[in-house]
């Protein structure tokens, strides 16, 4: 059975009350809101404090084999961009640049997402391997560029340039700063690190919550603003995150992971960009209606992730702990 206390211990986590408070502001017109220039600068630093946890997180698990979660990760990386694009252009009627567009940013991972729930995790108690980090890093990209592509092959514009889209995707700001992060991490030495703990690694989680008051105005705002078919948007952002994370919860399990690992690796898969995505489909498919895919991503599937598919998934995650791994079945 599903473990509600999990689900109410997220509900009455200081990220998601936070989070909430921002729409409810949003919701009665209130004038809360964090200057451009700040909300910026948050989002810069927790991409790099995440990296930077994580790289220290790689260096303490050297020797690790990370063989079958990176298969795991690339897997999930080619697997859900293709769902998401033939859903939305088979069952939901979108136009295929529309589709495109939407499986570029379901098939691309939430750095946000990623850090709510290793904040849940560690709050919980649970083990969650460092690499993880390092995957979130391979899994942002993959999507991006399959999800385009998907629309060019499709299409009869051919104008979009894949080369660019790699470029744009590789060197955007998330990457950039979470791939530097886990390199600082894991090159510098423990004193090193300790030097900058107070300033990237003990306010983490109060950063979190701040910067998640302001994801909830925009959130609601942009639910308001949209002027996209609200029933489909609904639905996929909705359907999306739940069975993309429930196959991420099986390969999961079977590549190995803890529990909190397996929970962590499928809010991954369950989550959807707007961070890195949204600048590379504007570059590629400039006529892509972003009223659709960056108000799907930022105000249907965010928050249900946040407030109600990450406890699930650890509450899950422990109820099929007990089933056969990959390296057991190979063993057995």
């Amino acid at each position: 059975m599903l473990n509600f206390d999990l689900v109410a211990a997220n509900l009455l986590s200081p990220a998601v009350i936070c989070f909430a408070l921002g729409a409810f502001a949003a919701y009665v017109k209130s004038d809360l809101r964090v200057p451009q220039q700040v909300h910026e600068t948050i989002s810069m630093y927790l991409l790099f404090s995440i990296g930077l946890k994580g790289g220290i997180a790689l260096d303490n698990s050297a020797g690790t084999s990370m063989l079958l979660p990176f298969l795991a990760t690339i897997f999930m990386g080619v697997l859900t961009p293709i769902i998401a694009f033939y859903v939305a252009r088979q069952i939901g009627k979108q136009s295929i640049v529309d589709s495109g567009a939407m499986a570029a940013h379901f098939g691309s991972v939430s750095a946000v997402t990623f850090m709510a729930a290793l904040n849940f995790g560690a709050l919980s108690g649970f083990k969650i391997e460092g690499y993880l980090t390092a995957l979130l890093i391979v899994l942002e990209v993959p999507g991006i560029i399959i999800g385009i592509v998907l629309a060019r092959l499709m299409s009869e514009n051919r104008t979009i340039s894949v080369n660019h889209v790699l470029r744009e995707a590789i060197t955007s700001k998330s990457v950039m700063l979470m791939g530097g992060g886990l390199l600082v991490g894991l090159l510098t030495d423990p004193k090193g690190i300790e030097a900058v703990s107070t300033v990237f690694i003990t306010p983490f989680q109060g950063v979190l919550a701040f910067f998640l008051l302001e994801l909830g105005v925009v959130a609601l705002k942009r639910l308001r603003e949209s002027k996209a078919p609200l029933p489909f948007m609904l639905a996929f952002g909705v359907t999306m995150p739940i069975l993309f994370g429930t196959i991420g919860l099986v390969v999961g399990h079977f590549a190995g992971f803890s529990v909190g690992g397996t929970a962590v690796f499928a809010t991954m898969a369950a989550s959807a960009s707007y961070i890195a995505a949204p600048a590379a489909v504007r570059m590629a498919m400039p006529e892509a209606n972003e009223g659709l895919y960056l108000t799907t991503s930022i105000s249907i599937t965010l928050p249900f992730n946040i407030i109600i598919g990450i406890p699930a998934y650890f509450a899950v995650s422990e109820m099929i702990s007990g089933w056969p791994t990959m390296a057991s079945l190979a063993g057995g």
